[in-house]
């Protein structure tokens, strides 16, 4: 394993138009959890100029049901999808909250993709199924206070300081599009330096030329150094703050956005192997979001209990089958205990409910509106508040302790 490299990873605001749709798809699946805990959704979302589209399949018998929507839903879903748009901060004439159209082609899921997933009501064992087939992957290390990837963590948090100072007033001057990259250099395994920061930000009118763009540009050195942790950004580092000039159009209206998009941001920042599939506007009976979950956290309590500075874990489902096919975890050369040990702990822990769907979700509380908060700035390394990030807990640290004989 090399020990000293070069490594970026990038995110994305919560403007950015896939980002938009995130949060849209995901505040589709926390309305109808809201209504309903058992509900199944898997809701795309495309934003464009002035229009946002829905389309995808749901079960949810409070709102939709025998092929109609129940009275008031559709108007519902209507006004959560604007009250999205509006909190993101998108005013602009190319996309507004308030005049943007609006379309809603959301449908009743397949009967034939329930059957797999449903547990049996007509007396038999069945437990519920995996809602896909696939793999997922969850990973954790000890570069940050929250176990993530440094490259990541610090681009994320780069960017949620922009939002902050656009939303209190203290930088008007910034719109809600942007993007962020963080090249670091690592010295026996540890990042020592910012190599390169690259920062886009949609901007006021003029903020690209003359004395406007100078305080663009020093507003974004500063936000930057306070956030990054003292001592990586030197007199070397090289700066890209918006080069390619003039970023006025931005969001929907310069780009089109789609769910699902920005499954690396979301993820590990490229620093872990990825599964291929995406999270937001599906419910947790869909293992590529609740097995990634799940996943996180083991590797995360696994960081955290000392028995690796690094760990990757992967599991694999076929739909319609509640178990896993597959255990695996790697430790990276890291580990005080074997790789095998630790497979066997996994799969032997009563509390986690064998990995099943049903068993995730028990544990870490999936079934309830807590997605849409985790549709910007990561899925991963977030603090974990009441019911919200339950997956970034670190309370197996002890049980693991315990399995593996520490």
């Amino acid at each position: 394993m090399r020990s000293s490299y070069i490594f970026t990873s990038e995110s994305v605001s919560e403007g950015h138009p896939d980002k938009v749709s995130d949060q849209i798809s995901d505040a589709i699946v926390d309305l109808m959890l809201s209504k309903d805990p058992e509900s199944r959704i898997a809701c795309e979302t495309l934003t464009t100029t002035q229009r946002v589209i829905l389309a995808g399949e749901i079960r949810c018998a409070p709102m939709y049901d025998k092929g109609e929507w129940k009275p008031g839903a559709a108007e519902e879903i209507e006004r959560v999808v604007r009250e999205t748009v509006k909190e993101i901060g998108y005013e602009q004439s190319g996309f507004h909250w308030e005049t943007l159209t609006f379309e809603n082609h959301l449908h009743g899921q397949s009967s034939e993709i329930a059957q797999g997933v449903d547990a049996g009501t007509d007396g038999s064992n069945k437990d519920e199924g995996a809602g896909d087939q696939g793999i997922m992957f969850g990973y954790a290390c000890d570069e940050t206070p929250d176990l993530m990837p440094a490259t990541l963590d610090y681009s994320h948090k780069i960017l949620q300081r922009l939002a902050a100072d656009r939303k209190s007033g203290a930088a008007p001057f910034l719109e809600p599009d942007a993007k962020s990259q963080v090249t670091l250099r690592y010295e026996n395994g540890k990042p020592v330096k910012a190599v390169a920061i690259v920062v886009s930000t949609q901007h006021a009118k003029g903020y690209h030329e003359g004395d406007k763009e100078a305080e663009l540009k020093a507003y974004v050195k500063k936000a930057v150094g306070d956030v990054l942790p003292a001592g990586l950004i030197d007199g070397e580092t090289v700066w890209h703050i918006n080069p390619t000039g003039a970023f006025e159009i931005g969001g929907p209206d310069g780009d089109a956005g789609l769910t699902g998009r920005k499954i690396i941001v979301d993820t590990y920042g490229g620093a872990s192997p990825h599964g291929g599939g995406a999270f937001s506007g599906k419910d947790s009976t869909k293992v590529d979001r609740s097995a990634a979950y799940i996943t996180r956290y083991l590797a995360k309590n696994v960081v955290a209990a000392g028995l690796a500075t690094r760990c990757t874990i992967q599991v694999s489902y076929a739909i319609g089958v509640s178990e896993p096919l597959s255990v695996y975890v790697d430790l990276h050369g890291t580990g005080t205990v074997s790789e095998e040990a630790l497979e066997d702990a996994i799969r032997g822990m009563n509390k986690l409910g064998g990995l099943t769907p049903r068993g995730i979700r028990t544990h870490l509380g999936l079934n309830k509106p807590i997605y849409r908060r985790s549709a910007a700035y990561g899925h991963f390394g977030r603090p974990a508040e009441g019911d919200f990030f339950p997956w970034e807990r670190t309370d197996l640290v002890e049980d693991l302790k315990a399995a593996v004989g520490k």
